[in-house]
């Protein structure tokens, strides 16, 4: 029983540490890439595999870098400002009150998303393709971390409410489980004028929807015994135990479609980001750039541990 235990947490911590899924993440990118206009589409569909399956490598990098884990969240209510909009946006201004170890501390998703977003302007200037892919796959999944309510606090697994497993349940399961269900038209990707300021207006939107994620599932849970919360699932030939078919639709009902909207904000925000990156480097012409087929930096975090903040 001990050695199902270990099976079980083990499998949960890989779950929880590929904020959104690698499932999710993947789909974000690759339903982006069908918001851009014409032109810039043309080059993202040619090269739409390994700009999906790439969506997962700010993950994987957590099992290598101990500097990434703190770009994929920001713990809002570690600042003990009396709002939000106490926080400098502009990442000089808050390194100037808070200092550099401390923004690393509780997390710089927002600032992230501007960093990657520039990095993604100077590929497209230089026509560098398979920076071009790397920077968009990168912005992709950093967008959509910001676009998770978890993502922005410092109770992100609910272990200061004794609800841990919620962060894996809300982001990974519930999309798995309800996909087919959503709907993600939003209209076409649009020029973003301060990206920045979107990028925090993200989080902000994410951070407000904190207390119903923890709340609706606290109250959700008076409702069904042990037995019927829990169920065992096998996959990839382990036995998992998981939360129940019945407890996640009844979870999924209590948010009232919240999933699905963030999940379809995050896809034409990833894809706004990738057109104002293009639209900012001067609009290069992409139609003579080859395909690329295979990724040239692959990943491999087998038998590794996570180095960032391992969410039970």
């Amino acid at each position: 029983m001990k050695g199902l235990s270990i099976i079980i947490s083990l499998f949960i911590i890989f779950i929880i540490c590929s904020s959104w899924g690698f499932f999710a993440h993947k789909k974000i990118n690759e339903y982006a890439v069908y918001t851009l206009p014409p032109t810039l589409a043309s080059f993202y569909k040619k090269n739409i595999l390994l700009i999906s399956s790439k969506a997962v490598d700010a993950d994987k990098r957590c099992y290598i870098d101990s500097l990434e884990s703190p770009r994929h969240y920001i713990d809002i209510d570690d600042y003990n400002e009396p709002s939000i909009d106490s926080i400098p946006i502009h990442w000089t201004k808050a390194k100037e009150k808070y200092q550099k170890k401390q923004l690393l501390l509780n997390g710089i998703v927002p600032w992230q998303i501007s960093f990657s977003y520039h990095k993604l302007v100077k590929a497209f200037k230089f026509k560098d393709i398979r920076q071009i892919i790397r920077h968009s796959a990168d912005l992709g999944h950093y967008i959509g971390d910001a676009h998770v309510p978890l993502h922005t606090t410092k109770n992100y697994n609910g272990q200061l409410t004794n609800q841990i497993g919620i962060h894996a349940f809300w982001e990974s399961r519930l999309p798995e489980m309800f996909v087919k269900e959503y709907s993600f038209i939003k209209g076409p990707a649009k020029f973003i004028e301060d990206p920045l300021h979107t990028s925090w207006n993200i989080v902000k939107q994410s951070n407000l929807l904190v207390d119903s994620v923890l709340a609706l599932e606290k109250q959700l849970d008076k409702s069904f015994s042990k037995h019927q919360k829990y169920s065992f699932i096998e996959r990839n030939n382990l036995l998992i135990r998981t939360y129940s078919d019945e407890y996640a639709r009844a979870y999924h009902t209590a948010l009232n479609g919240m999933v699905e909207k963030r999940m379809a904000s995050a896809i034409q925000q990833v894809g706004s980001f990738w057109y104002s990156a293009w639209v900012e480097a001067g609009q290069p012409d992409l139609k003579n750039l080859q395909k690329v087929t295979i990724d040239d930096q692959p990943l491999d975090i087998n038998n590794k541990k996570n180095m960032g903040r391992e969410e039970l």
